[in-house]
């Protein structure tokens, strides 16, 4: 995985009024990740409002404030669809899930100490959160890849796409994103207009 993969899924959150936290800066290669590895970004809402509901599957940016921290594990496999096949045969799609992994957690988000009681919300354990290319758009197959997913364990996705799209929505183009190259590209791709605003789309 590149790290503009990453840096697209990070200026996402940090957008939306996220603390984002990227867990390594190396790459695993010749040997099997350790429990902490399979973990590509930690994020924190500090607008999180206690007693919220539960985010939706599909983690648009509406439904980000009601994320109060979450990790997330990248699949930038730009080429491929997420169908109910490509999940059932690519196990390492979800090895951020197991159990060795997950163990970690406690110690990538330590509990507030000086909160207690049913109102602590550091009690309850991040959202395990994927981000991915895309999934299928015809039924059966989009219905059946969001129920492996949840059965093995995600509690939301979020696609390349749906990412994108709110990033482009956010830049100007009268304005110079020197500190992330990530945006200054889109916003210079947009000055020429070679992307188009998302409200484009919509005309004919």
């Amino acid at each position: 995985m590149s790290a503009i993969d990453e840096d697209i899924v990070r200026e996402y959150f940090e957008q939306n009024g996220f603390l984002v936290r990227q867990v390594r800066k190396y790459e695993v290669m010749a040997r099997k990740k350790t429990g902490d590895e399979e973990i590509d970004l930690l994020v924190y809402n500090p607008g999180y409002q206690p007693g919220s509901r539960k985010p939706g599957f599909f983690l648009l940016s509406g439904e980000l404030p009601f994320v109060h921290r979450g990790i997330i594990a990248v699949k930038a496999w730009h080429t491929d669809r997420f169908t109910p096949g490509t999940l059932k045969n690519s196990p390492e799609i979800f090895s951020f899930l197991e159990q060795d992994v997950l163990k970690e957690v406690p110690r990538l988000f330590p509990a507030d100490a000086t909160a207690t009681g049913p109102e602590n919300e550091d009690a309850a354990p991040p959202a395990k959160i994927l981000v991915l290319p895309s999934l299928p758009d015809a039924e059966p197959f989009r219905s059946q890849s969001v129920r492996l997913l949840k059965e093995r364990g995600v509690d939301a996705i979020i696609s390349f796409r749906a990412m994108l799209l709110d990033l482009l929505e956010r830049i100007e183009v009268n304005r110079s994103y020197g500190k992330s190259a990530t945006l200054q590209v889109m916003r210079i791709l947009k000055n020429y207009d070679l992307l188009k605003d998302t409200q484009m789309e919509l005309l004919p």
